[in-house]
């Protein structure tokens, strides 16, 4: 079954299935017959065909720093929908935070025209990523970070954790910090210079022992809260990059004796499915990742149908969610 058949069975031209199969014009009464042989045989288009008539793939490449991360996934589940919507499949790259494997992938998705556009969802950008990026003929967005000259969706880290950070400070005086590591300028930087930031705002001083550097997961933040401990054992607020880091440092000050929020306030980012059940719940911050996701996506399909080629940014808002641990 080819193009051929369908207009023979149909009494159409060959042009006219064409250009029905390609969402151009064809009257109401072929399009009925098309739809209708279509439906009968159950003919699928040739996805190689389409690309070399075309020259478009209906794909797009979406870069990902690990699979296992909740605000990854939801992030995902916005781009996936809106592409889904318009007419696009993803292909989904793992990087497992790898920022070689990341602009691996960035060269092959362009190479050949593999994909009609890439999502970067981004951590760090070194001088190979962007020598690939200004190297790419296909739109691309970056999700997660902001970079000068490139079209990006980003959340309001510097603001949120400024905020969070002051709300602690009514009732702490002695404040520690567990960050991740900040060639990831959106987690890492970002959050640690509004946390610096917040202190110093609020008179506050910002013990450089009682900041420690994880690696995203609850076990490093449990090692960095048990090394804050240690070092100044008069802490009174753990405020930490995201929620896993937090979960970490709620278990080693349980351990340590600590009550929270009596003895020691700690505070997350992400507002993970966790923050709400676990003892005592965790204030943390709301980013609208689901959200985010669907505007890249969004901002791709502009960019890949009619765009003028002027990179475009959007910063997120967020909620702080005030629960029981902290005062």
């Amino acid at each position: 079954m080819d193009i051929n058949e369908i207009a023979r069975r149909a009494g159409v031209s060959r042009a006219t299935v064409s250009r029905y199969l390609n969402d151009g014009y064809v009257s109401r009464e072929k399009r009925e017959l098309i739809s209708r042989v279509i439906n009968e045989t159950g003919y699928v288009p040739s996805q190689q065909a389409r690309t070399l008539r075309t020259g478009k793939t209906k794909l797009v490449g979406v870069i990902i720093p690990k699979i296992n991360s909740h605000s990854v996934s939801r992030m995902v589940a916005g781009i996936t929908k809106v592409l889904g919507q318009s007419g696009y499949q993803v292909l989904l790259a793992n990087t497992d935070n790898d920022e070689k494997v990341e602009v691996d992938y960035l060269n092959l998705f362009a190479e050949r025209n593999k994909v009609d556009g890439i999502i970067l969802i981004a951590t760090a950008f070194t001088h190979a990523h962007r020598r690939a990026l200004d190297s790419l003929n296909i739109p691309v967005i970056i999700l997660g970070q902001r970079l000068s000259g490139h079209s990006c969706v980003y959340q309001d880290d510097y603001h949120a954790l400024y905020d969070l950070t002051r709300s602690v400070l009514k009732t702490s005086r002695t404040p520690g910090y567990i960050g991740v590591y900040e060639k990831d300028v959106a987690a890492g930087r970002e959050r640690h210079r509004a946390f610096i930031d917040a202190c110093t705002g609020m008179g506050v001083s910002a013990n450089p022992q009682a900041q420690q550097s994880a690696t995203f997961t609850v076990d490093s933040g449990y090692l960095c809260a048990e090394k804050i401990l240690d070092a100044v054992p008069g802490v009174d607020a753990l405020v930490c990059a995201t929620d896993d880091i937090a979960f970490g440092a709620m278990t080693c000050l349980r351990e340590y004796g600590k009550s929270i929020p009596e003895d020691v306030q700690v505070t997350g980012v992400g507002d993970s499915t966790l923050s709400k059940i676990v003892t005592p719940s965790l204030t943390t911050v709301r980013f609208y990742y689901l959200t985010s996701g669907a505007e890249a996506a969004k901002m791709l399909v502009d960019a890949m149908t009619d765009g003028d080629g002027v990179p475009r940014e959007l910063r997120m808002g967020y909620e702080i969610y005030a629960r029981t641990s902290s005062r």
